[in-house]
């Protein structure tokens, strides 16, 4: 019996995931900070959907959390053939004045979790008959973002390191998918102090639920970018073609 392992499980985009592939009949690990949460919607989840859902509560983004999670797996037996990497955040502000423990906790979360966990668990999915990972992005991967300089940052590696293991598993079992979302009725406007725009982005926002369906529905397929919403998908194209002073002025000026 093979998991599906979701980081950032406990609201958001990280719950319409695990909702989604529940709904699917597939079995839950759910990682977050907050236990007291998990516990509450890992008995909803299970109740609902008639599947099991155990949980870790846990801060990824202090150092070595991804070795935490892999020694849990293995005290734990746990098989796991689905690797969700959600969990992330950013900051707004000017680079410089970022508080330094955002500053080190975002590249920590982001980037070095979310590579180590894919690292650490190939092996195990790699035995299975067939897995994979999804990692998720944002559209503000494809462009720099003034003021969220260093979340865009994270974001473009999440893009670029998921597309080169999509290559470097090819022949395998397993397939690497980013997911990039764009705006989202989450609470990241809230986390990243972003509320003066939030009236703003909600007039373009998908629901959560939306976002994991076709999520999920791109990862089954091997897709190795999901870009959900039409809108969303044609501004991350033409950032790729246009010049790139371009989309950086405008995010500069909505952001600013």
């Amino acid at each position: 019996m093979a998991y599906a392992l979701i980081t950032g499980a406990s609201g958001g985009i990280g719950l319409a995931l695990a909702r989604e592939l529940a709904a699917r009949k597939h079995d839950l690990l759910l990682i977050a900070r907050s236990g007291q949460t998990l516990e509450k919607l890992a008995s909803d989840i299970r109740q609902q959907y008639r599947v099991k859902v155990d949980i870790l509560a846990m801060d990824l983004a202090a150092p070595n959390a991804a070795q935490a999670v892999f020694n849990w797996l293995q005290s734990s037996n746990y098989s796991v053939d689905i690797l969700v990497n959600n969990a992330g955040f950013g900051s707004w502000g000017l680079y410089e004045e970022i508080p330094e423990s955002e500053f080190q906790g975002m590249m920590q979360l982001n980037m070095v979790t979310l590579a180590n966990l894919c690292r650490l668990l190939l092996p195990m999915l790699k035995k299975q008959e067939k897995a994979y990972i999804l990692n998720v992005s944002s559209t503000a991967a494809y462009q720099a973002v003034p003021t969220l300089s260093l979340y865009a940052a994270t974001k473009a590696f999440v893009l670029v390191l998921t597309r080169g293991l999509n290559w470097e598993l090819q022949g395998t079992s397993v397939s690497a998918s980013c997911l990039s979302p764009g705006p989202t009725t989450t609470g990241f406007i809230d986390r990243a102090n972003l509320g003066r725009i939030k009236d703003r982005a909600e007039k373009f926002s998908m629901s959560a639920e939306a976002v994991a369906n076709i999520a999920i529905k791109g990862m089954l397929a091997g897709k190795p970018e999901i870009i959900p919403g039409l809108t969303n998908w044609l501004s991350a194209k033409l950032a790729e073609i246009v010049p790139k002073g371009i989309p950086e002025r405008i995010a500069r000026n909505l952001y600013k």
